[in-house]
């Protein structure tokens, strides 16, 4: 494996703990930082001991979203010179991923930081840290984060949460459907090991299937997932 200039990432028996690590910038990604978590991203789904991700931020704040004065002058941008270089997106880089992931939040969600916890499979937040979409009262809306977003709620949900420019907390957060527990709960643990003994082809296919259902018609559906079922 690599070496990463914004995140830490460690294999752990079943596990891939990927860890973002700038604090300094409260985990703001740039280009560069989502090239590098969408390679540690590709390690896992060829990696065949790999039955599971878990996600985690180094510092106070889990992630402050887009850092937008890397992507607007890519010389700000520290290179990764071991990574060929992508134009794509932070929800399209989880879309990509074909294994169950874990988000373990400890500190405060802004901006497109909300991407990281609607691509996971589940999300455990602390109880006190709060979310926020800022991004009207700064002249800009966030469209990636909305497409996020509809994979979780319904549109008219999606829209008031987007012109709400405040501060929430993980209680409206695990209502929407944002998060799915918090940090203190037993059944983590439980969760986690439930992946140990599954079959990595089984699961693999399960989550390829489930992105391609929304390409295919529903009247074929079926005789679609009996074609992937003939050929497991």
């Amino acid at each position: 494996m690599i070496t990463y200039n914004y995140i830490n990432v460690i294999k752990d028996d079943f596990k891939l703990i990927l860890t973002l690590d700038r604090p300094e910038k409260r985990n703001a990604f740039t280009p560069t930082m989502v090239n590098e978590i969408q390679d540690a991203f590709n390690e896992a789904n060829m990696d065949e001991e790999v039955k599971l991700v878990i996600i985690k931020a180094n510092g106070p704040i889990f992630c402050a979203g887009m850092d937008l004065k890397t992507f607007e002058n890519p010389a700000l941008d520290n290179f990764n010179a071991a990574i060929i270089p992508q134009d794509i997106s932070l929800g399209e880089v989880f879309d990509k991923l074909h294994k169950p992931s874990i988000a373990l939040v400890e500190g405060n969600v802004i901006a497109g930081g909300f991407m990281i916890l609607l691509g996971c499979t589940y999300v455990f937040c602390k109880p006190e840290i709060q979310f926020r979409l800022p991004e009207l009262a700064l002249g800009i809306f966030p469209f990636q984060v909305m497409a996020s977003l509809l994979k979780v709620m319904p549109e008219k949900k999606v829209l008031q949460l987007c012109l709400e420019t405040e501060y929430f907390d993980a209680v409206k957060a695990k209502k929407l459907g944002i998060v799915d527990g918090y940090l203190h709960e037993e059944r983590i643990d439980v969760l986690i090991n439930s992946f140990k003994d599954v079959k990595t082809e089984t699961l693999q296919a399960g989550i390829k299937t489930l992105r391609s259902l929304q390409h295919i018609p529903t009247q074929q559906r079926f005789s679609y997932l009996k074609s992937i079922l003939d050929n497991l």
